[in-house]
């Protein structure tokens, strides 16, 4: 969690907004469990992982959304196979918790 901080800072001081993805809860079979966390930043680069594959594909493209909008989320990401209908892949829950957090709301120390 200290490297995700001082990453958020470190952007921030260069002006730079950051999406902070956190999985908050998780059902079932999941590639990442409660805690895990993904930085994503405004250049298109990203530090840490909330699971890989559909997951990250879905979280990245909801905290791009929540970059150019300012606003945070929370989103559920289904892990069941669309045409199977089953666990084909991972077969569980998760939900993310998307947080924008904006270089305007840093302060000098």
């Amino acid at each position: 969690m200290k490297r995700i901080i001082k990453e958020i800072l470190r952007r921030n001081s260069l002006g730079q907004d950051v999406a902070m993805a956190t999985i908050v809860g998780a059902r079932g079979s999941t590639p990442q469990k409660t805690g895990a966390r993904m930085l994503v930043f405004e250049d298109g680069s990203g530090l840490g992982t909330v699971g890989g594959g559909c997951v990250e594909a879905d979280v990245w493209k909801e905290a791009a959304y929540a970059l150019r909008d300012g606003g945070n989320r929370l989103i559920a990401i289904d892990l069941v196979d669309d045409l199977k209908g089953e666990g084909d892949v991972c077969g569980g829950t998760v939900d993310v918790h998307i947080e924008v957090w904006p270089a305007s709301k840093v302060v000098d120390r």
